[in-house]
């Protein structure tokens, strides 16, 4: 199993090096690089491709992800556009994650409808696959065909779309910020039966002080249970990286 790390700071405090965070996850040894898109909280999660885009520049070969973009909050045209101007930035080394979204107030920031966004994934997504893969269509010309091809797509969600993260993506990425491991290995299972490609669980807690063995035990289970995957969740004040890059 492959060992990623959250790039963006999730927890209320002044914002953080971008440049310096991806360098030093990079250089110990984490293979992919994470963040959300996370707005309106009270505090600041930087724009996921601002904040990839500097990844980009400040790496090489490390894998850089969305977990995940929160498809309804956008224009699909609109976000293809950013999708596709982050593509020029990091080439090949590109992972969508996308996802309905999860909370309320998110969508509140933006006054859109909560209650529809399932609704509205489906509907904008067709558009927005599209557009990824020729920069065009009947109602927009935004690039060139890309060069490598669209991104790898995953799903973020749980319920009924664990299967469809198998029949319709690339991929699944379960979050462990809000499931146990116990149904998060459960889904898996689900994920897998369903014909499942990639499977990532993400935001995997660390603790900021003591032993590292909890978090070691659980990695291993997401291991053993066919994770291709795991993304390490590590605080401004939590340990070294390296130590964490130990625990696989």
């Amino acid at each position: 199993m492959r060992l990623g790390a959250t790039l963006a700071d999730l927890s209320p405090g002044p914002p953080i090096a971008l440049a310096e965070r991806a360098k030093r996850l990079a250089g110990a040894g984490f293979e992919s690089l994470w963040t959300p898109q996370i707005i309106g909280r009270g505090f600041l999660v930087p724009d996921p491709f601002v904040t990839l885009a500097v990844a980009a520049t400040a790496t090489e070969d490390v894998e850089l992800g969305t977990a995940t973009v929160q498809v309804p909050l956008h224009h699909p045209a609109d976000l293809a556009h950013r999708i596709l101007s982050l593509m020029s930035v990091c080439g090949d080394r590109l992972t969508l994650g996308l996802s309905p979204g999860s909370t309320d107030t998110d969508y509140g920031v933006f006054n859109r409808d909560f209650a529809a966004r399932f609704r509205t994934f489906s509907a904008n997504l067709p558009r927005l696959r599209g557009l990824l893969e020729h920069g065009r269509d009947e109602r927009a010309d935004l690039a060139p065909p890309p060069a490598h091809g669209r991104p790898p797509l995953l799903l973020g969600s749980w319920g009924a779309n664990v299967e469809r993260a198998a029949r319709e993506f690339d991929g699944w990425l379960a979050s462990a910020y809000r499931r146990t491991p116990d149904q998060i290995i459960a889904a898996c299972a689900r994920f897998r039966a369903a014909g499942g490609r990639r499977a990532i669980v993400c935001a995997v807690p660390v603790p900021d002080s003591g032993d590292l063995g909890p978090t070691g035990e659980v990695l291993r289970q997401y291991a053993d249970a066919g994770f291709d995957d795991a993304v390490v969740l590590i605080g401004p004040d939590g340990p070294d990286p390296a130590r964490v890059r130990a625990l696989l």
